[in-house]
């Protein structure tokens, strides 16, 4: 590069993500391929619009980009070309889950997603985000005995809210969805079912979580964490009478975005070939098996983890409460002295400012994709305790 201040920042954060051990649950490491792509001439190409229906000229390739990478995600997901659409221009994940709600939420409707503090995510309707600004929250959370979803719970806030739309899906939640009962509950109030599966798509692109594409009229997703791809979103719409994919191509464009970034688009076309593959379900469930290992080790030394285990690749830590008097952020700033990366998290009806929260979330992606087995974050738990016992 010409510019050698931004080469050596670069060159600088390469050297870091290779020595340190990254457990951030929503961050992972993408293949040379998909950088190429990124990194391509296609970031000079302006194309407003879809496929076949552009504002602007030159698009024919682009055009022939945007639909492969359409083509791959419906087959890596095993959906029917005749039931399902998918829009994979969203920016990212909180565009994609304001794009659902522009399109099928009227303004000042009634978002029904799991509260923040209990492991949803802030596009579900929290009040600091635009989703809670434009359309008003309905908040549900989990048991405070079993820190799981209550079912019971749920469907009577929705029998009494009766919300537009009701979100599956969670950024701190650690295990698995019971989707068709959502379905029960959505189709008991006329709600939209939307599915957030940004955390653990790649885990049901792998056949390590079960798919929430028969129960859910719309899925959205990210695809940085779990599928190992770009940072970028993906909105899968059902085909029936509503004409939910038209919908929704028109609050993505032109109601949220203008001109999509096609080298972004490539880069997850290249992700999603890879994702379909042998290697990338083995690669799946290790992680799975590998957080199982992780969840087992640190309770073996004394920690105690929310609702008692795990299912996906992430887990929920207590270092306050359930641990050593210590708070998630210094339990962070301990750990990443050490060379060990996590977040500060909040945890279920916790007492403690989000600043400084009673918990840490600890992910196995991007190290199970280093090539580490149940072994190796036997050994992680173990480092992770000797750093936090110290005084």
């Amino acid at each position: 590069m010409k510019d050698k201040q931004i080469e050596k920042l670069i060159q600088a954060e390469r050297m870091r993500q290779k020595k340190v051990i990254n457990l951030i649950a929503s961050e992972n490491m993408v293949s040379k391929d998909v950088l190429t792509a990124l990194g391509s001439e296609l970031t000079n190409k302006y194309a407003e619009g879809y496929p076949g229906k552009r504002y602007y000229g030159g698009n024919e390739i682009i055009d022939k980009v945007e639909s492969l990478a359409q083509t791959r995600a419906l087959k890596l997901f095993g959906l029917d070309t005749e039931k399902w659409a998918v829009n994979v221009q969203p920016l990212s994940g909180s565009p994609a889950n304001l794009a659902v709600y522009l399109a099928l939420v009227p303004q000042g409707g009634k978002v029904m997603g799991m509260s923040l503090d209990h492991g949803g995510h802030l596009t579900h309707g929290h009040k600091v985000s635009a989703s809670g600004k434009f359309w008003a929250q309905v908040p549900y959370g989990i048991s405070k005995e079993t820190e799981m979803l209550d079912f019971d719970a749920i469907k009577e806030i929705a029998v009494r809210e009766k919300p537009a739309i009701i979100v599956a899906g969670f950024t701190a939640y650690p295990r698995i969805i019971d989707f068709k009962k959502f379905r029960e509950i959505a189709d008991a109030v006329g709600a939209y079912l939307m599915v957030d599966m940004s955390h653990f798509a790649g885990l049901v692109a792998g056949h390590a979580y079960p798919s929430p594409f028969e129960y859910a009229d719309v899925v959205t997703t990210t695809t940085h964490k779990t599928l190992r791809g770009p940072r970028g979103a993906m909105i899968f719409a059902k085909k029936d009478t509503r004409d939910l994919p038209k919908l929704i191509d028109k609050a993505v464009f032109p109601g949220l975005q203008g001109g999509p970034h096609e080298n972004q688009i490539a880069a997850v076309a290249v992700a999603l070939k890879e994702a379909d593959s042998g290697a990338y379900r083995k690669y799946a469930g290790q992680i799975v098996k590998n957080t199982k290992a992780f969840s087992d080790e640190l309770m073996k030394l004394g920690w105690r983890i929310v609702s008692g285990g795990t299912d996906t690749h992430l887990i929920l830590m207590d270092v306050w409460l359930g641990g050593k008097g210590i708070g998630g952020k210094e339990a962070s700033d301990r750990l990443e002295k050490a060379g060990i990366i996590v977040n500060k998290n909040a945890i279920p009806f916790d007492t403690r400012p989000p600043a400084d929260p009673s918990g840490i979330r600890l992910g196995t992606a991007e190290e199970t994709t280093k090539g580490k087995k149940e072994k190796d974050f036997v050994k992680i738990a173990r480092k992770i305790d000797e750093v936090l016992r110290m005084k």
